[in-house]
């Protein structure tokens, strides 16, 4: 992931000249030099020990690119070292690991946010503000699915919970922005299909309520082989007078009832509108351009912790529920 991280910058000529990295901190410091050989980062201090480097080096921000389970320690440190932090998702590892960084963060007075990269890009741009526009009139629900056969290898195939912590959590955090409702409560069924080559929930079915009467239901599987969804997970959104289609890819269209007879109301196609910022469209780079603008102009970033723990909440109670086989209020 950090490599996906240095291409966004390097391919974003505002964020080349408003970032530069001046070092690279990996358990294995031969990993992050190779990482500095790639992209040319030959000012770059190459380290294993964090607080050390971020003693040396001084830096503004910190991008936190690690597993999920080293995410508070490293979050905290930078936090101690007066560093924003911008994380990679999912927020933290438990729930109250998340409010305790969102403190954290407050008493530093520092922003921490975690790449909700897939809020960024143009379909789910385009979703949202067509939403809002009221065409296929007020929301009632949003279906999604999620199919993938990913062969990772790596520490995803040893995690538990590996589909709702370290994948579901773009369709959550995409839905709910979506939506722009608070998530209330859910139902969830998590299983790890035969022949899954994962050790623990390849598979999740979730059923969420929403403010406003929206129901939201997630169907997915990272061991599902011979029909690959969209990583974006393909969208059924549905208002009192129409309906969406997002195939995850470049297939978007919807319908709102033209007539007033018949069994089957008669159709017609309504246009989805582009996003209102194609700047908003870029996933890494547009999270991490959000980001550096939220410190220059001392606002907050669209996924700042403090809101971004409505989604990391969402996936601990569909844990919570899958475990208990219960419905859980969120």
């Amino acid at each position: 992931m950090a490599t996906g991280w240095l291409k966004a910058i390097a391919a974003d000529g505002e964020l080349q000249s408003a970032i530069r990295i001046v070092g690279l901190v990996d358990v294995n410091p031969e990993a992050a030099s190779a990482l500095a050989a790639e992209f040319a980062l030959k000012d770059a201090m190459i380290g294993s020990d964090l607080d050390a480097v971020l003693t040396e080096t001084a830096p503004d921000l910190l991008f936190d690119i690690v597993v999920p389970a080293a995410r508070r320690d490293v979050v905290a440190t930078a936090l101690k070292h007066g560093c924003h932090v911008l994380s990679e998702k999912p927020m933290a590892a438990s729930l109250e690991a998340g409010w305790e960084l969102i403190q954290l963060a407050r008493e530093a007075g520092r922003l921490h946010a975690v790449v909700q990269n897939r809020r960024f890009i143009s379909g789910v741009r385009r979703i949202r503000r067509f939403v809002e526009s009221g065409a296929i009139g007020d929301l009632t629900a949003i279906h999604c699915d999620f199919f993938i056969g990913a062969h990772f290898g790596g520490f995803r195939e040893e995690m538990e919970h590996v589909l709702l912590v370290d994948m579901a959590i773009h369709t959550f955090d995409a839905a709910r922005f979506i939506a722009d409702k608070t998530p209330l409560a859910v139902y969830c069924h998590e299983d790890n299909p035969k022949g899954s080559w994962y050790a623990h929930g390849a598979a999740a079915t979730a059923i969420f309520e929403l403010s406003d009467g929206v129901t939201f239901s997630y169907r997915g599987s990272w061991c599902a082989e011979g029909a690959n969804t969209s990583w974006e997970s393909e969208w059924r959104v549905i208002g009192t007078k129409g309906t969406l289609l997002w195939d995850g890819a470049e297939d978007l269209r919807a319908n709102r009832v033209a007539g007033s007879e018949g069994f089957l109301r008669e159709l017609a196609p309504i246009e989805v509108p582009d996003p209102a910022d194609p700047r908003e469209t870029h996933g890494h780079a547009s999270v991490i351009a959000d980001f550096v603008r939220a410190i220059r102009s001392g606002t907050k970033p669209e996924t700042v912790g403090d809101d971004n723990i409505n989604s990391l909440a969402m996936v601990f109670a569909a844990i919570e529920s899958a475990r208990t086989r219960q419905r859980v209020t969120i």
